[in-house]
């Protein structure tokens, strides 16, 4: 099938690159010209395991290629994919522009074109988005009517950020909301080999769905974080207790969110638990449980503030700053609100994450280190042995393999803070774990 895939971040890339791997023929959209030309060297624009390899042989077979044109892209697909961004705005609603402006821009290409074409929403957005957002531009700007001339779908996306493809490849499940069956019927073409269940339903519960999930992993990390904190003050394994809470799979579900550690960040969790917190407000609902996992996780960064400082050392070695090993997302990182409070405070600072180079950075997280943290960049240490000799008080902010054997390399007059207990240690002199 051709498809054209819109927005060339995470989702996108990712999209694209799975895709043109299981034959499609794929053109990616994006106005950042630097991914276009990333793409077109067969290189990837974001640091995800094995979709490097994907893209430059994807690209080599001439099953992938990027552009800047709209209008290409929509003329020479059956399917168009829109995945661009949809971050917070001051309030906690989400800012729809960018979807926005897509959508006007699919819709003047369709009115030149007369064969039916399917325009497939992955973005992440509250429910309602698709019928007075996506739908509203497409026809205004083509002329044409949704569900008759061409087709619209929701198709959520759950794919974790350091194992997308994998996730691509085996979902929990896959998710169609359709305006019409048409349109529903040549979009499961795409999943065609999958062993997920698949759910074909209305645009508004594909919307909903995205939230509900996303809400339940960030309650699920409050709730073991809440749990690890008990478990610390009473001298107890937080993290034994929880994975004997994990083994029982038929009513405590999934163990991966239910680990005790660090507060959860990124482009997804915050974003729509925020969103959500927004929907119940306008409808002047009561939800105090959602309404408290912000908070909760709050506290949780403040819990690592407070460790770091009650060593008593003003050099502070971080390593591992994206919000989780295997990324270079830098937005909405836990860790970055950490480093900005103790260089407020006068600490002197080294960080350091391979992820995370400055040379290499594309797009949204590029906009972001440079003109959100422009002070953090100058802190960046080239590798691990730079921040080792530096530093007096050494934080693991994330789980990278490199990590691993750091808090039994530690010099004496060293202390180790574990935010994501990157060894099997328990706290004691020199080694302090937030949940252990």
């Amino acid at each position: 099938m051709k498809i054209s895939i819109f927005g060339l971040g995470y989702v996108g890339t990712v999209s694209a690159g799975c895709l043109a791997t299981d034959g499609h023929s794929v053109i990616g959209v994006d106005p950042n010209k630097t991914k276009v030309d990333l793409i077109n060297q067969g290189v990837s624009p974001i640091v995800e395991k094995d979709i490097g390899e994907m893209i430059a042989a994807a690209v080599k077979n001439n099953l992938l290629r990027a552009t800047l044109d709209v209008r290409d892209a929509v003329m020479n697909s059956d399917i168009s994919l829109v995945c661009v961004g949809t971050p917070s705005q001051l309030n906690g609603n989400l800012d729809l522009s960018h979807v926005r402006k897509v959508c006007e821009q699919i819709g003047a290409a369709l009115k030149e074109k007369n064969a039916f074409h399917v325009v497939v929403a992955r973005s992440t957005m509250l429910p309602g988005s698709m019928r007075t957002v996506v739908i509203p531009a497409l026809e205004s700007y083509s002329g044409k009517k949704a569900g008759i001339d061409f087709g619209v779908c929701n198709n959520p996306e759950f794919l974790r950020e350091g194992t997308a493809v994998f996730d691509y490849y085996n979902p929990p499940k896959t998710v169609i909301g359709e305006t019409d069956n048409k349109a529903g019927e040549l979009l499961m073409q795409l999943y065609a080999k999958m062993s997920a269940p698949l759910i074909r339903t209305e645009v508004e519960t594909a919307e909903m769905v995205k939230y509900a999930d996303n809400t339940w992993h960030a309650v699920k990390v409050a709730f073991a974080n809440e749990i690890g904190n008990l478990c610390k003050a009473e001298g107890i394994d937080g993290h034994k207790v929880m994975e004997i809470f994990c083994q029982d799979t038929k009513l405590n579900l999934s163990p991966y969110y239910m680990k005790p550690g660090f507060a959860f960040g990124g482009s997804c969790l915050p974003k729509d638990v925020r969103a959500l917190m927004y929907k119940g407000k306008s409808l002047d609902m009561d939800l105090p449980l959602i309404n408290a996992i912000l908070p909760s996780n709050q506290r949780q960064i403040e819990k690592g503030i407070n460790m770091i400082v009650e060593k008593g050392n003003k050099k502070i070695g971080i390593l591992g700053f994206s919000f989780k090993a295997g990324t270079d997302d830098l937005r909405e990182s836990p860790l970055v609100e950490v480093i900005e409070y103790l260089i407020g405070k006068g600490y002197e600072l080294k960080l350091y994450d391979k992820n995370v180079n400055l040379a290499a950075l594309t797009g949204a997280n590029q906009d972001y280190i440079l003109n959100h943290i422009p002070h953090i960049s100058k802190l960046m240490a080239s590798s691990l042995d730079e921040v080792l000799k530096f530093a007096q008080t050494i934080v693991i902010g994330n789980g990278a393999a490199e990590f691993r054997n750091v808090p039994d390399e530690i010099k004496p007059e060293q202390v180790v803070v574990d935010l994501v207990r990157i060894a099997p240690k328990l706290s004691g002199e020199r080694y302090d774990g937030i949940c252990w």
